[in-house]
């Protein structure tokens, strides 16, 4: 994704806990000619999520697009029915709650300049649940929903905000039966949504 927009012109700032990690993707990317730093943040502490984007925005200038996908803990792999509270809860905190904290920081720029885009992503799950994956499914149906929501709040005001769902395992250590797909076949759909503008939600399945 940040090869996809990069080559079409922007500045990237990578998020993520490990700075070292940050560091030699800034420098792959810097290498392809990508202007990219990256900014340590972690989704569960509010207080280091926003003062990372607050520093990405004051080192770029702003920020123009967000693509929220974090990187959150394993599912409990239990039903719905045998799911707790504490299960929900903590892939809330990772999935939702770091969304609208991360939106609180891009979006009032954003409203003042009338122009911006805020992505989010989720697994398929979040539109077409699995059982057996009923925190995380729980959590992405809820983001979801906050994701389309805001996209009615906010298309009147020129803002784009999308929902993506992978139904699909990105890389090339698929648990046996499970589609998989390469980041390069999905980081399109992310411009797509971004340049046209014109729905709320895209659904991918390889």
């Amino acid at each position: 994704m940040a090869r996809t927009f990069g080559s079409h012109g922007f500045d990237v700032a990578l998020l993520s806990r490990s700075q070292a990690n940050l560091d030699a993707h800034a420098a792959t990317l810097s290498a392809e000619g990508i202007c990219a730093k990256g900014f340590a943040a972690d989704v569960l502490d509010t207080d280091s999520l926003t003062g990372a984007l607050e520093s990405a925005a004051q080192h770029f200038g702003g920020i123009d697009v967000l693509e929220y996908s974090p990187g959150g803990p394993e599912p409990k792999f239990r039903t719905p029915s045998r799911v707790t509270a504490a299960d929900v809860d903590l892939q809330m905190r990772y999935l939702v709650y770091g969304a609208i904290a991360a939106t609180a920081v891009a979006l009032p720029a954003m409203r003042r300049a009338g122009a911006g885009t805020l992505l989010f992503t989720t697994g398929a799950g979040s539109v077409d649940p699995t059982p057996m994956l009923g925190d995380i499914n729980t959590a992405g149906a809820a983001l979801r929903s906050w994701v389309l929501n805001l996209h009615k709040e906010l298309e009147p005001e020129g803002i784009q905000a999308a929902h993506v769902a992978i139904g699909a395992w990105i890389g090339d250590r698929a648990p046996e039966g499970t589609p998989s797909a390469s980041a390069d076949q999905i980081a399109p759909l992310y411009w797509d949504l971004h340049v046209q503008r014109d729905q709320a939600e895209t659904i991918f399945t390889p």
